[in-house]
């Protein structure tokens, strides 16, 4: 079942959500383009144990 997940662009700043698949894994990394501004964004989820998800939204340029 896919979850709802609030997050903000690191480029333009915007807030909206991104749909987070838990079945896929604990750990998961790709690059989603921005809704608003069309950036790429590096998405990290992770998803421990109590099953509680945390992403992490970066822009191509951050290490």
């Amino acid at each position: 079942m896919l979850a709802p997940y609030p997050i903000q662009c690191p480029y333009c700043g915007e807030h909206f959500g991104i749909l987070v698949d838990p079945t896929a894994g604990s750990a998961q990394s790709y690059i989603e383009d921005c809704q608003v501004c069309c950036c790429p964004m590096n998405i990290d989820v992770r998803i421990d144990d109590d099953d509680q998800v945390h992403v992490t939204v970066s822009g191509e340029d951050d290490a």
